[in-house]
């Protein structure tokens, strides 16, 4: 891997890590307003929606200048979505401009290692990548735990009198300084050097060409099965985040901080399930994990029964290590092919676009069922059904397009581009 690479990473770790901490420093925030509690999971929608939104216009901007240089804009306003809501902002429309970074920032985040590497190298880098995310995903969220409690306030006021911020208020001060951090990385980001063609500038053929390349996305014998996948999985990701923070604090007892540790496991178990699929799938192979998948909907039935920490600490990581096992390939092999048939900006744009909207959703699901006060384990029940019925279709869409379509050859093409 180049320097650059490494830079990247740092810089995707520390944003991302202001990301997940932000979520929970604005989930007691909404706490401190005395807000609905069905009002938690839409903070996520609101972020995600900018994704949705901005898909046909992202990717020609990530394609449009050096994506060193577009990291760094998009963590600014990301600075500023976090900085406002110290002005008296709404929790979920000041997140939401930090989505519109978010959004932003991703096909320049995924985009640039398409450039930067070769297509062997994509699999290890994912791994790198995604490994990067979980473990920003397990600092952040303790990290929003730990900043937004009383604890942390009260000693802060002890050594630093002057201030008069609320807990949740101080601890998304302290965020923006994380992203403030990632944005100086953004700026030595090396330009890779890769020119495309003139973008479009005018919405209505922003808009042309990206429902284009979703065509184009969907319609291909690989492209569709690891895009229905991923999309599937990112808005399970997504809603589970929510159901392991309301099963640790109803089923265990857990405060909101100690709720959001303990997502961390999640996140270790997903970091050694990444790392393994870095080291052990080849691109060749990556079609291989397909039936991994209804696994991960069926291990998370046992969260029913579990009511002991020690019990629940082994499942976590059982549960996010099958996920990070599965995700890493899948996701390696949908960005070539996206890099392929469209380009880096583009084809990760169109990838975010169905993620998100996938995200959005589940995350509607699970505030209605919040607000009309469905019990959490008829929700968790509902959730497993959902993912492993739709993961046994997915399977048999593969193998049905292996057959009469020989989709597995289409990999053997990955490697051919980029040998030419």
């Amino acid at each position: 891997m180049t320097r650059a690479f490494y830079i990247i990473l740092a810089a995707q770790f520390f944003s991302s890590l202001a990301d997940n901490a932000l979520l929970i420093a604005s989930i007691a925030l909404l706490r401190e307003m005395l807000a609905d509690r069905s009002q938690e999971p839409l903070l996520k929608a609101f972020f995600t929606v900018s994704y949705v939104l901005l898909a046909p216009f992202v990717g020609a901007f990530a394609d449009s200048r050096p994506k060193g240089n577009v990291m760094f804009i998009t963590n600014t306003i990301k600075v500023i979505g976090c900085a406002i809501m110290l002005f008296g902002i709404h929790p979920m429309l000041a997140y939401a401009v930090v989505g519109l970074g978010a959004a932003a920032y991703s096909p320049a985040k995924y985009g640039i290692i398409t450039e930067l590497l070769p297509a062997e190298k994509l699999v290890a880098a994912n791994g790198w990548m995604e490994a990067a995310t979980i473990l920003s995903i397990i600092f952040g969220t303790v990290l929003g735990g730990f900043l937004s409690s009383s604890f942390t306030h009260n000693w802060l006021i002890n050594t630093l009198p002057f201030i008069t911020l609320s807990p949740a208020t101080t601890a998304i001060a302290i965020i923006c300084g994380v992203y403030a951090f990632a944005a100086l990385l953004n700026r030595i980001i090396p330009d890779t050097g890769v020119i495309y063609g003139k973008q479009a500038h005018t919405p209505w053929k922003l808009i042309k060409d990206f429902w284009q390349c979703n065509l184009i996305l969907w319609r291909d014998k690989l492209g569709q099965i690891s895009l229905a996948i991923t999309t599937l999985l990112w808005g399970v990701a997504a809603v589970m985040q929510f159901i392991i923070l309301d099963w640790a604090q109803t089923d265990l007892g857990k405060t909101l901080e100690q709720a959001s540790a303990m997502q961390a496991f999640v996140g270790v178990g997903s970091t050694i399930g990444a790392l393994l699929a870095a080291r052990f799938v080849a691109m060749r192979r990556a079609t291989s994990v397909i039936p991994v998948g209804m696994f991960i909907g069926i291990s998370l039935i046992s969260l029913l029964w579990i009511r002991s920490v020690w019990m629940a600490f082994p499942l976590m990581i059982g549960i996010g290590a099958l996920a990070g096992f599965f995700i890493v390939p899948m996701n390696a092999m949908l960005q070539h092919r996206g890099y392929v048939l469209l380009s880096a900006g583009h084809s990760i744009a169109v990838q975010n676009f169905n993620e998100n909207l996938s995200i959005l959703l589940m995350l509607s699901v699970y505030a209605g069922l919040k607000y009309f006060h469905v019990p959490l384990h008829t929700s968790i029940v509902f959730f497993v059904v959902l993912i492993t019925l739709l993961m046994y279709l997915f399977y048999r869409w593969y193998l049905y397009n292996k057959v009469h379509y020989n989709a597995d050859k289409l990999i053997e093409e990955i490697a051919h581009h980029d040998h030419t």
